[in-house]
C-alpha cells in the first residue's frame, strides 16, 4: 500500500512540475513581450516584427529551459533515461536558440529598414539600404545555421561527436571552395550578389531596361533577380547578368527623368504657338515636376519637320504617362488650329494634250526600197 501511495505521489509531482514548466515559460514570455510593447498604438506602428519573428521561438526557448530546470527534481527516473531526456532537451534548446537567432536577424533588418521608406519620391538611399540588407540578411542566416549545427554536435554527450562540431566550422571554408568548383554558375551568382550589394549597379525598385523589356527590380535573391515588367510579367535574370552584360538603369543616381515626344509636321507650321501650347499642357498636368519643358526643331527632311517635345517627371512611370498626354494634346491642337500641318506628299499632274496640239501632227514614217 505504501508503494502505491509513493507512486501516486511521484505521478502527481510529475504533473505539477509539467504544469510549472508551462506556467513558467508562458509567464516569462508574456512578461518579456509586454515590456517590449510600450502601448498598442506604438506597437502597431513600430513593432519591428517582434511578435512575428520572436514570439514563437522565444516561447519554445522558455519552455525548454523550464524543462531542463525541473528535470533534476523529477523522482524515480533511471540515470540512462534521464541522460537521454537531458540530451534531447539540450538539442531542442540549441535548435530553438538558432530559430530565435534567425528571428533576431529579421528583427534587425526591420529596425534598420524602418527609417528608409521606398515609397517616397527621393528614395535612392532607401533602395540602396534595402538591397544591401537583403543580401546581408541571407549571409547572417547562413552563418547562424552553420554555428547552430556546430553547437548541436557539441551538445551531444558523445565525445566522439564533438570533433565533428569543430570540424564543421573548420571545414566551412574548404567546403565553400569545393562547392564553388562543383557549381560554378551558382558560385558566380553568389559572388555577383556580393558585388551588387557593394557596388550597387541595381537596387530594389530600380527602373531598368534589359533585353528590350522595361520594368522594375522587384526582388534580389542570392542567385537571381526578379524584374517586374510593366505588363505584370516577371523576368527572372541571373545575378551574374547584371555584372557581365550591359543594361539600362533609369534610376541609378536619381529617380527623376527626362522624356521626349516627337511630332512630324509640315514646314508651314509656326513653331512658337506649338511651344506655347506645350508649356500650357504640361503646367496643367500633375505629372510634370516643373524642371524641364521645351520644344525644338531637331531635324528637317524633304517632306516634314521634326519637333521634339522634352518634358521631365519625378519618375519613369509618370514620365511615360506625361509623354502620352503631350502627344494627344499636341495632335489635338494641330488638328484644330493647323489642319494642314500634318506632313503631306505633294504631286504635280500635267495635262500633256495641250503640248501635243501645239507641236503639230507627228509625221508618218516613210518606207524606202533598196535598188
Amino acid at each position: 500500500m505504501a508503494f502505491i501511495s509513493l507512486s501516486t505521489h511521484d505521478w502527481m509531482l510529475g504533473i505539477f512540475l509539467a504544469c510549472a514548466v508551462v506556467l513558467f515559460g508562458n509567464g516569462i514570455h508574456y512578461f518579456v513581450f509586454r515590456l517590449l510593447r510600450k502601448d498598442h498604438a506604438t506597437a502597431r506602428q513600430r513593432s519591428f516584427g517582434l511578435r512575428r519573428y520572436l514570439a514563437g521561438p522565444a516561447r519554445a526557448v522558455f519552455l525548454t529551459i523550464g524543462a531542463l530546470i525541473v528535470l533534476p527534481f523529477v523522482p524515480r527516473i533511471p540515470p540512462l533515461i534521464r541522460d537521454r531526456i537531458e540530451q534531447i532537451a539540450g538539442i531542442l534548446l540549441v535548435l530553438c536558440m538558432g530559430w530565435l537567432a534567425i528571428g533576431g536577424v529579421y528583427v534587425f533588418q526591420s529596425v534598420m529598414l524602418s527609417r528608409f521608406d521606398t515609397s517616397v519620391s527621393d528614395n535612392l538611399r532607401a533602395r540602396r539600404v534595402h538591397t544591401q540588407m537583403q543580401f546581408f540578411r541571407r549571409v547572417l542566416i547562413g552563418m547562424v545555421v552553420v554555428l547552430d549545427a556546430g553547437a548541436l554536435l557539441w551538445s551531444l554527450h558523445d565525445e566522439s561527436l564533438w570533433k565533428y562540431g569543430t570540424g564543421l566550422l573548420a571545414s566551412a571554408g574548404l567546403a565553400s571552395l569545393v562547392l564553388a568548383v562543383a557549381a560554378k554558375s551558382t558560385a558566380s551568382n553568389l559572388i555577383a550578389g556580393l558585388q551588387i550589394a557593394l557596388s550597387e549597379p541595381i537596387r530594389i525598385d530600380d527602373v531598368v531596361v534589359l533585353q528590350g523589356e522595361w520594368g522594375r527590380i522587384e526582388e534580389i535573391t542570392s542567385t537571381y533577380v526578379v524584374v517586374k515588367i510593366w505588363d505584370e510579367r516577371r523576368l527572372v535574370v541571373p545575378l551574374s547578368y547584371f555584372i557581365e552584360q550591359p543594361f539600362q538603369n533609369w534610376t541609378r543616381k536619381r529617380g527623376d527623368i527626362l522624356g521626349t515626344a516627337f511630332l512630324y509636321v509640315d514646314y508651314s507650321v509656326p513653331v512658337e504657338p506649338l511651344r506655347a501650347e506645350l508649356t500650357r499642357v504640361v503646367k496643367l498636368s500633375p505629372l510634370w515636376d516643373g524642371r524641364v519643358c521645351g520644344l525644338q526643331v531637331t531635324n528637317l527632311t524633304e517632306r516634314s519637320m521634326e519637333l521634339r517635345c522634352l518634358v521631365s517627371s519625378i519618375g519613369s512611370s509618370e514620365n511615360f504617362d506625361l509623354r502620352c498626354l503631350v502627344r494627344e494634346k499636341m495632335i489635338e491642337f494641330l488638328r484644330e488650329n493647323y489642319p494642314d500641318a500634318l506632313p503631306t506628299m505633294r504631286m504635280e499632274l500635267r495635262d500633256r494634250r495641250e503640248e501635243i496640239a501645239e507641236a503639230g501632227p507627228v509625221p508618218a514614217p516613210t518606207e524606202t526600197s533598196a535598188g
